[in-house]
């Protein structure tokens, strides 16, 4: 296994150093789904939730989350981001969600995708438990990462 960047010679952690580092355009997309039953799915799709228009809440929470990563994620850089966008796709038994975030920098933005996914997700969760306790959150992956040092990264699946 190579060095993990987040541990010090003596085990102890510490946020990297990237000052050092050329600024790269970096991209990353990161997806996860939430499964329900089919009235909720439904009333999701048909703006019928009484709590207002659930796909644009998340996808503007989903957003705010990303810009809010380094606040949330220890040891991880606050980042000034260049674009995010966040796709909300009805499915038979689910929605998807896809997050995009993107900066020139001098690190990745994986955790930013990543968290506008998670905090979409729970943001269709909470705007629709009311019709559906046992949603389902689930499969929130990175799908691919490019720029940087380490070059390009997709998921095998």
């Amino acid at each position: 296994m190579s060095k993990l960047t987040h541990l010090g010679a003596d085990g102890t952690a510490h946020m990297v150093d990237v000052g050092s580092k050329s600024a790269t355009s970096r991209k990353a997309v990161a997806e996860g789904t939430i499964a329900m039953n089919a009235a909720a799915l439904g009333a999701i799709r048909d703006g019928a939730v009484p709590k207002g228009d659930v796909l644009a809440a998340a996808r503007i929470a989903g957003i705010m989350a990303a810009k809010k990563t380094g606040e949330l994620i220890p040891l991880c850089h606050p980042l000034s981001l260049d674009t995010v966008t966040v796709d909300c796709t009805v499915e038979d038994e689910c929605v998807r969600v896809t997050a995009t975030a993107s900066l020139s920098g001098r690190t990745g933005v994986e955790m930013e995708a990543m968290t506008a996914a998670s905090v979409a997700l729970l943001t269709i969760y909470d705007m629709a438990k009311a019709l559906d306790r046992e949603m389902v959150i689930s499969g929130v992956r990175l799908l691919s990462k490019t720029g940087g040092k380490s070059g390009d990264w997709f998921a095998s699946n």
